[in-house]
């Protein structure tokens, strides 16, 4: 017997201008759903968990909220007013008849304490980032939510916290509906995935299990879909041939074959332009330094602010070296980052670096990014033209690798995305040849097919690598050695996340191997 949804929609539509986002949506959320909602950047996932929430009306559609359904909505980047405590922000979040007496007291405080928050008089502009979303996550689940939508909940928040709200979804909300690009989590939040793309007729593939098992389907999807071009096309090559003879269509057979004819070469465009890739063309390029040893720190130490982060440090990166860093925020990854690139000193120990020792950086806060700037100019500085590999490459076809339009290059960097900001950056970075490659965060923003393709690369990079990400799966994928520290001075080296996550006491060790990306 199905179950009766919460949510629902039917038929949905969206468009900005003349740009449809998704059309004919249809589909529903019952008590016990944990659906996982990807798709690439631009695909309308945002728009249409706006749309589920109420605050934006679809164009053509309806939306459903089964009667007494308490919704709950996290937004990708909440705000809250500065001066605020989190005990106020939790109590105003309740409707006006349920905030006074003890019981609403002790209802804010639990919810504060399952948040980790330790005193509720903090305000919240003394909050970071990962703190304030999880803050925006107690505010809705305080009110006992039916439904919970939630838009890129692990965005800012460090592995404890993710892990952390893996925990909570499981027990706290009878529904919920996530968008996100991180695989590890959806792995195990996820009892369904669903994921909007041009890909599959209609816009919309859905699969049950989890995100492993999405894998599997959508992998024998698009095969099906590929044969079906096939196919397809061969019928057009003989109907085309058909016509190239001047068929005489003045009879009725004739002229029906004629309209056929036309029905399948509109059909075959439609299943190639579905088909179309959608993921950036990302390759870094190595320097062909052939030094066995690019870096040695020596008892390396550094105290910022007064809390010492490392204490006699010992490290030795090498040529395909790739070195993952866990922490939690404010335990020093950061600071190690800036000492390995030569921005920042050590307190005490040395670090030597090769000789021209060539370093790439990807900094999570794109300082080097100006807002004013238009995208041409921000992809090609200096010409309609970039040098990759010796080769000079317009402007055009270097945006189009990275997914952008020829009509965005006149506009500004500060009005494009976060994914659309990152793939800039990540443009530049494969215009220098490097020996030693220093990310920080540069999943941030990126759909999963980008990821993918960022995997790949980095995966055969011949250089070494330093990597601080949230995302797990890149983290196991592509590290061949982890550091974690504790922010104390503590640091302590790891075969890869499964065994850091193995220290920590998590089930779910071989969740890695389940989600890699079929072939």
């Amino acid at each position: 017997m199905s179950r009766l949804p919460l949510l629902s929609c039917e038929g949905i539509s969206k468009a900005y201008g003349v740009h449809p986002l998704f059309e004919g949506l249809s589909f529903g959320l019952a008590e016990g759903d944990r659906v996982g909602l990807v798709g690439p950047n631009g695909s309308g996932k945002t728009t249409l968990l706006k749309v589920l929430a109420g605050i934006e009306p679809p164009d053509a559609g309806t939306r459903s909220q089964r009667r007494f359904t308490r919704l709950g909505y996290v937004p990708q980047d909440p705000t809250f007013p500065g001066d605020r405590t989190v005990e106020a922000v939790l109590t105003e979040a309740l409707p006006a008849e349920e905030r006074e007496g003890f019981e609403t007291a002790g209802r804010v405080a639990a919810m504060l304490g399952r948040a980790g928050f330790t005193d509720s008089r903090h305000t919240v502009g003394m909050l970071s980032a990962g703190w304030r979303k999880r803050l925006a996550i107690a505010r809705e689940l305080v009110v006992a939510p039916d439904v919970l939508l939630m838009d890129e909940p692990t965005n800012h928040l460090d592995v404890e916290g993710i892990l952390w709200l893996e925990a909570l979804l499981r027990t706290e909300v009878p529904a919920v509906l996530v968008v996100s690009h991180d695989r590890y989590f959806l792995e195990h939040v996820a009892s369904r995935v669903l994921e909007l793309n041009r890909w599959y007729a209609g816009g919309l593939f859905q699969a049950e299990g989890r995100y492993s098992d999405y894998l599997l389907r959508r992998d024998e999807a698009l095969r099906e879909q590929a044969a079906y071009q096939d196919t397809l096309a061969n019928k057009v090559r003989r109907e085309v041939e058909w016509l190239r003879r001047g068929p005489k269509a003045r009879t009725r057979k004739g002229q029906a074959r004629v309209k056929a004819a036309g029905r399948l070469i509109q059909e075959l465009d439609e299943v190639r332009a579905r088909a179309a890739g959608t993921a950036a063309g990302i390759e870094f390029t190595a320097s062909g330094r052939q030094s066995k040893k690019l870096l040695v720190a020596r008892d390396v130490a550094k105290t910022v602010g007064g809390v010492r982060l490392l204490a006699g440090l010992n490290l030795t990166l090498t040529p395909g070296m790739r070195l993952g860093l866990l922490g939690a925020s404010g335990s020093g990854k950061s600071t190690l980052l800036n000492l390995l690139a030569g921005t920042l000193a050590p307190d005490s120990g040395q670090i030597e670096r090769a000789e021209g020792l060539r370093v790439v950086r990807f900094d999570q806060d794109r300082e080097g990014l100006d807002p004013a700037v238009s995208l041409r100019r921000a992809l090609a500085p200096e010409g309609d033209a970039v040098v990759y590999r010796d080769r000079s490459v317009h402007v055009v076809a270097w945006a189009k690798r990275f997914l952008f339009r020829p009509e965005q290059l006149e506009t500004t960097v500060g009005r494009l995305s976060g994914g659309e900001q990152a793939r800039i950056l990540i443009a530049r970075l494969m215009l220098q040849p490097a020996d030693l490659l220093i990310l920080d965060e540069p999943t941030n923003d990126l759909d999963i097919p980008t990821l993918e393709v960022l995997e790949e690369s980095l995966a055969d990079f011949p250089g070494a690598l330093v990597l601080v990400t949230r995302d797990r799966f890149l983290l196991e994928r592509v590290s061949t050695l982890v550091l974690a520290l504790d922010g104390t001075g503590g640091a302590t080296f790891f075969a890869d996340y499964a065994q850091w996550e193995s220290a920590h006491g998590e089930a779910d060790r071989d969740v890695g191997d389940r989600i890699k990306a079929p072939a």
